[in-house]
């Protein structure tokens, strides 16, 4: 038996039993899930350092390694095409709100969120874990590629910000919870300047502007309220980005916002999907 004819079979049974252990998650019911392979966006480091203009080079990295959670919705029918919501949190847990789990079934999301991937994890491996999780869900479910969105609260809604515009290939909408990077310096209401935080490639850009979605969600009494808005105003608006949006949650402080203000959001993702 040649090399190559070893290597497919080898292939084949990977994805056999990746897919026999999709199989048995539970719709409605949080589950571990891992994964075997990263793809070139996630498993190049000069690919990875490149799409932020980074000047240090990413760490080492290995998805097997690594542990996710999966939520398939209520009602999950394998037939029947599923977006994606890609989280990642400020901590190592990929906790979401619990009337969360609700509104993410109604609009028929597969949610998806790496363990260890919280604000004292390095950005490189977040936005890998972030990439890998996009790429190995789809090809283990029925995916709407229209509806892959990423998401996150605070310092893991930065990353997403990040991952939404940079890997904006990747990524159809994108969902910020209280905290947005920004590739140009930005002049905020409150007086400050908030630094430019990576650089995107200039080539993917134009379409990134035209095609994606982005969704920003602060609070009246969030701490990045007046950073939030500045990415709006100075940065989307002003950069061309042709869909976007801000909500300010009334009375609200720098914490997840209610299910109807995260449901606002995705209405507004899936706006794009026509």
């Amino acid at each position: 038996m040649t090399r190559f004819v070893l290597f497919l079979l080898s292939g084949l049974l990977t994805v056999s039993f990746a897919q026999e252990k999709a199989a048995k998650i539970v719709p409605g019911k949080r589950s571990e899930i891992r994964f075997s392979e990263s793809p070139p966006q996630s498993s190049d480091p000069v690919r990875v350092r490149y799409r932020l203009m980074a000047a240090e080079d990413p760490p080492a990295y290995d998805v097997t390694k690594e542990s996710f959670e999966i939520l398939l919705p209520e009602g999950y029918k394998p037939d029947e095409p599923h977006g994606l919501f890609i989280w990642i949190n400020a901590g190592d847990s990929p906790a979401i709100p619990k009337e969360w789990e609700a509104v993410l079934a109604k609009h028929k999301l597969i949610f998806v969120g790496a363990k260890k991937s919280g604000n004292k994890r390095n950005i490189f491996d977040r936005v890998r874990l972030a990439i890998d999780a996009n790429h190995n869900i789809r090809q283990l479910y029925k995916i709407d590629g229209r509806r892959v969105y990423v998401s996150g609260f605070s310092g893991g809604s930065r990353v997403a910000s990040m991952l939404g515009v940079a890997w904006g290939d990747m990524f159809s909408g994108t969902i910020c919870c209280m905290g947005v990077n920004f590739y140009t310096d930005l002049n905020a209401p409150d007086g400050k300047v908030y630094g430019l935080s990576y650089i995107p490639n200039e080539q993917l850009l134009p379409m990134v502007k035209k095609a994606c979605r982005y969704s920003l969600i602060t609070g009246e009494k969030d701490f990045n309220l007046a950073n939030t808005q500045a990415a709006f105003e100075n940065g989307l608006k002003k950069e061309g980005f042709a869909n976007a949006q801000i909500l300010e949650v009334p009375d609200h402080g720098h914490k997840p916002p209610p299910a109807e203000w995260m449901e606002k959001a995705i209405r507004f993702l899936d706006e794009g999907k026509d």
